[in-house]
């Protein structure tokens, strides 16, 4: 027992990117303004949508201020602390704020996989009756629904993290607390965290994914009976836009939490990771406003005031 409170671990290093030193400031510089354009992106998208009066009351920008909030929280619950770890040279981390990283990382994650699927669905397998079926009140529900799945799914795990003690290292080769990782160097048997984390990962992300799947199918045969070339070029382009972010997101959360390595993370388990917590929160404020008309439309009229 001396021996075990000894070795006993409260604080975490993460090893991060890279160790290499030469190319943790330039990391730095890379990531600070990633960051930033995800915050203005995101948090510019939301103030837009809620400024003009033409968005703000349709519910379909309900649900995409809703994804640029999580995208945003998605960022600040990682990015800080991995830029104070590029100039720092102890990256130690606390193992209470270690959990708590993880906590908000896993709700927003679980958050954005029901919002990318809830409307979509509804959008385009029924977009006559969209106005009908979503209105406002509905989607205030839903939005609040979806969060409450994200904040129960990483509660669970959390939950069963906190029976953990690690005395086998305070190493995480990783640039935040990932679940996975922390289960290589718990002095617990992780077996059932395992299962539960796979079984929660497979139907939060087969299940939503496929609904997805289903709504693109249902856009392809729309496309193609489209007389216009020029319209069916337009919509392929914007759809496949669309499918390339939710593939990227998606597929690289396939590979960390469904098909998850053994033992410290290889480099190209951090690349993954780094699709779905700083690529796609990058992406989705361009990709869901830049390529919309209504949008557009909006920012010609504020240009216009």
């Amino acid at each position: 027992m001396a021996e075990r409170n000894q070795t006993l671990v409260t604080e975490f290093v993460l090893t991060g990117l890279t160790e290499r030193p030469e190319l943790q400031e330039p990391l730095f510089l890379v990531f600070l303004v990633i960051y930033l354009i995800i915050m203005v992106g995101s948090l510019g998208l939301i103030a837009f949508i809620w400024k003009d009066s033409h968005l703000h009351t349709t519910p379909m920008y309900l649900f995409l201020s809703s994804l640029a909030f999580d995208d945003a929280w998605t960022s600040s619950s990682l990015n800080p602390k991995m830029l104070v770890n590029f100039l720092s040279i102890d990256q130690e981390i606390s193992l209470i704020k270690c959990f708590a990283q993880f906590y908000f990382f896993c709700s927003c994650a679980t958050t954005e996989c029901f919002l990318l699927v809830m409307d979509r669905y509804v959008a385009i397998c029924n977009p006559l009756l969209y106005p009908v079926v979503m209105y406002n009140k509905l989607c205030t529900r839903l939005t609040v629904v979806t969060y409450f799945i994200g904040v129960l799914n990483s509660t669970i795990h959390v939950g069963l993290l906190i029976r953990f003690t690690f005395c086998r290292s305070n190493a995480i080769h990783y640039f935040y607390c990932e679940i996975v990782q922390l289960f290589t160097i718990s002095c617990i048997d992780p077996t059932l965290n395992m299962l539960v984390v796979f079984i929660c990962s497979l139907f939060i992300q087969i299940f939503t994914f496929a609904n997805i799947v289903v709504s693109y199918i249902h856009v392809l045969f729309a496309i193609l009976r489209k007389k216009s070339v020029k319209g069916r070029s337009k919509a392929f382009s914007t759809c496949s836009a669309h499918l390339l972010s939710v593939s990227l997101f998606y597929g690289n959360l396939f590979l960390i939490y469904i098909c998850p390595g053994s033992g410290p993370a290889e480099d190209k388990e951090k690349l993954y990771s780094l699709f779905y917590t700083i690529i796609i929160p990058l992406l989705n404020p361009f990709m869901y406003s830049l390529r919309n008309k209504e949008v557009l439309g909006a920012l010609r009229r504020l240009k216009k005031k």
